[in-house]
């Protein structure tokens, strides 16, 4: 409803339907909305969640259905645990399908604080003793004969029946210890968020050895965090995070090991120990050969413009450098920071090597010794994914983007080896986010828009359908108020660059209204923000702004990945995102002009981490566009800052230069209103980067509002929920200029599998 003045006056019950928005109670508005498949042991075979039940696919014969009797276990549960327990929503924990030794229609889960084993056949459900399940941050053998662990710094295994337990390592000393993560970003996170001691290693394919890491963090810098309302009570804590910056000589470095659980031997890589860059480092690791032959690794330098593909004897440590790729700018594995390399070792020896040297990223074939075979794919377009290889037929499966007029489709294609026999497997204007199993000869295709929730099937090798699988509409989603994006193409600051993004009309839009816009920003250069198809890793924040009454915009400006190297390079050298931020003024004037209903004299900003930083630095040096801002954990000075970060994504840091990094040297330019929010314990970005940029505007005598959460780390993991409800506040407040209602959200629930895992 409007006030006298023609103003938004949101009430109590549009709060409510902006929650309802919200990733974690949109899945249960569209609860078949994404198909998360867990294989089987041969990759035949895999099982899925739809909405509250368990389903088993079998692509061969053609065949979905559930994966054992609902009712009959809902009600063999209820009688065997004393717990009232319903089909539609079984309280099913660590499941585990393809239980060894016991048939294919068993399977064991816990539930109750108990073990439980159902055969679906025999309808039994009894509780079993047979050693304790794989634990949070445990890794369980491919035969599942052991579970590998790590305990005070070192890794040890025990036998799944729980009967065998010794360590693999036992000289581990502080700061210099196995298995584990840098302290950065990492050490007050991990407890906060329920995992304690996460091992970081992998299996050979025979579970007879483990490929790991060594981390050496011995007299590097401390950060100190304090807990100032501690869960017991007492005297503020104080936490020590060992985080050195950009530029510092000390820097964390790393060395491989394998552990051989047969004979207990520890066998180090014969590599001088190497600066360990980022913690995406810990995995770019993979066993090759059916048992376990070797491990080939990825080595990036600290500056990030040589990659190397090294192979590693795992039965002397012995090291060979096979590629080598330098540039003048970040060279890198994938298209994005923190997904799995797009490198595939073959059953051959030879090589699959993804690489962005030719303007775009595109894949190579090399011989199992490094020898460049030739180029596999070519054009003004790039790889996404390797979805499968098949080695006796010499071609590859793949995700591509680039080859619709819309670059940020994916579309799944074919190639043989040698580069010959290019094939499109699908030609529509759908973004396939398709995924394959580790063996197996068919692919999992979630076809979507921003409009049409994902329409799952599973493909042959020729796109065939062979399987049908979940084709949802948002018939409910729409009825609680959604309604989609539109996507929108247009021009960058420089007059002539496409950039791409979403626009979000507000609920009950009335095309004769002039609405507030907000700019939800996350500016690059490791991830894009605005994705063609129907969820990605922001789904359901804008759409609860827009149910708040605002128009929402989304952009992909200059200096974000899956476009050309080129694209990509303007955050190179930038990091303060420059080119990015005049693109989203740009963009935003543009569509004013395009929609009269845009009220381009009134836009806010808001982002986290990233966007954070983003969102002050639009607040700071474009003071006449933006007017309010949330900025939520902003790095606002990356100059201290994770050093990978800086060193990898902006080059060098010189005097000249650090100063394009720095938010606090525009303090003085402040002229609207910005908030603040921050982790007391974020050991990512540390609190410290909002109190310079606080105390840089007290300076200025210039006015900042600001929250500081206690207890929480860099995603205010239980409180998000508060932190939410406070930027909703401030953007009503101060763009419709009204006061919000009295209503509170709630603590969110657990979020959906593709919230938490997005593609």
């Amino acid at each position: 409803m409007t006030d006298a003045a023609g103003r938004i006056v949101l009430t109590d019950t549009d709060y409510a339907r902006a929650e309802q928005m919200l990733a974690p109670y949109r899945d249960r508005l569209l609860p078949q909305a994404v198909v998360v498949p867990h294989w089987s042991d041969d990759g035949a075979r895999f099982r899925y969640r739809s909405g509250a039940y368990h389903v088993l696919v079998d692509p061969v014969a053609g065949t979905r259905r559930d994966a054992f009797d609902h009712e009959r276990l809902a009600a063999a549960l209820s009688q065997a645990s004393g717990h009232a327990v319903v089909a539609d929503d079984l309280p099913l924990a660590s499941v585990e399908f393809d239980v060894p030794g016991r048939d294919p229609d068993v399977l064991r889960f816990s539930a109750f604080d108990t073990r439980w084993e159902w055969s679906d056949r025999a309808g039994t459900c009894t509780p079993v003793e047979n050693g304790p399940p794989v634990g949070v941050g445990e890794i369980a053998s491919p035969d599942r004969a052991w579970v590998a662990f790590r305990r005070e710094g070192n890794v040890w295994v025990r036998s799944r029946d729980g009967e065998r337990e010794f360590a693999l390592t036992g000289d581990a000393e502080p700061h210099w210890d196995y298995g584990g993560f840098p302290e950065a970003a990492t050490k007050v996170k991990l407890p906060l968020l329920g995992i304690e001691s996460p091992l970081v290693a992998a299996w050979s394919p025979d579970s007879t050895r483990l490929i790991t890491h060594r981390i050496d963090q011995r007299g590097l810098p401390e950060q100190v965090l304090v807990e100032a309302a501690p869960p017991g009570g007492g005297r503020p804590v104080t936490h020590r995070v060992r985080y050195p910056m950009p530029g510092d000589a000390a820097q964390a470095t790393l060395t491989w090991h394998v552990l051989d659980v047969r004979t207990g031997q520890n066998i180090p890589a014969s590599a001088a120990p190497e600066v360990l860059v980022s913690p995406y480092a810990l995995d770019r690791r993979w066993w090759s050969g059916q048992k376990g032959n070797a491990v080939h690794l990825l080595h990036q330098s600290r500056d990030g413009r040589t990659l190397e593909l090294r192979r590693l004897d795992p039965d002397t440590g012995a090291t060979t450098t096979l590629i080598t790729e330098s540039d003048r700018t970040r060279v890198d594995p994938s298209p994005y920071l923190h997904v799995p390399p797009v490198v595939r070792i073959l059953d051959s020896g030879e090589i699959l090597w993804w690489s962005q040297r030719d303007g775009w990223g595109h894949l190579y074939r090399y011989s199992a010794e490094g020898e460049q075979l030739g180029q596999v794919t070519a054009g003004q377009w790039l790889v996404r994914r390797i979805l499968r290889v098949d080695e006796d037929l010499g071609r590859v499966w793949f995700l591509a983007c680039g080859l619709n007029e819309d670059p940020y489709l994916r579309q799944i294609c074919r190639v043989d080896l040698d580069g010959g026999g290019f094939v499109r497997i699908t030609d529509d204007d759908l973004d396939h986010d398709a995924v394959a199993p580790p063996r197996g000869n068919y692919l999992v295709d979630r076809a979507s828009t921003v409009a049409l929730p994902p329409r799952t099937r599973v493909l042959g090798d020729d796109g065939r359908v062979l399987v049908e699988l979940e084709a949802p509409d948002a018939t409910a989603l729409e009825a609680a108020g959604w309604s989609p994006p539109e996507r929108f193409r247009t021009t960058a600051a420089d007059g002539h660059t496409p950039i791409y993004g979403l626009l979000w009309r507000p609920l009950g839009f009335d095309p004769a209204r002039r609405y507030p816009v907000i700019d939800h920003a996350y500016p690059g250069p490791n991830i894009h923000r605005a994705s063609p198809g129907f969820c990605d890793l922001f789904t359901g924040e804008p759409e609860a702004l827009a149910a708040l009454g605002f128009a929402v915009v989304a952009l992909d400006g200059r200096g974000t990945p899956v476009r050309s190297k080129a694209f990509l390079d303007h955050s190179y050298g930038d990091l303060g995102m420059t080119a990015a931020l005049d693109d989203h003024v740009a963009a935003i004037r543009e569509l004013g002009r395009r929609h009269p209903w845009l009220d381009t004299g009134r836009v806010g900003i808001t982002g986290h981490s990233g966007g954070g930083f983003f969102t002050a630095r639009a607040m700071l040096t474009r003071p006449e566009f933006y007017s309010v801002g949330v900025s939520q954990a902003g790095p606002h000075d990356f100059s201290i800052y994770l050093p990978f970060w800086v060193e990898q994504h902006h080059g060098e840091l010189t005097e000249e230069n650090r100063a394009t990094l720095i938010n606090t040297l525009h303090a003085g330019n402040l002229r609207g209103k910005l908030l603040l929010i921050d982790g007391e314990l974020d050991d990512n970005v540390l609190p410290h980067q909002s109190m310079r940029l606080v105390d840089a505007l007290i300076d200025a005598d210039a006015d900042i509002d600001m929250l500081i959460v206690p207890g929480v780390e860099h995603t205010f993991h239980g409180r998000y929920h508060y932190v939410t409800r406070r930027t909703w506040d401030y953007l009503v407040r101060h763009l419709h200029g009204t006061e919000p209602p009295a209503y509170r959200l709630a603590p969110f629930p657990a979020m959906p599998e593709w919230a938490v895992h997005p593609s």
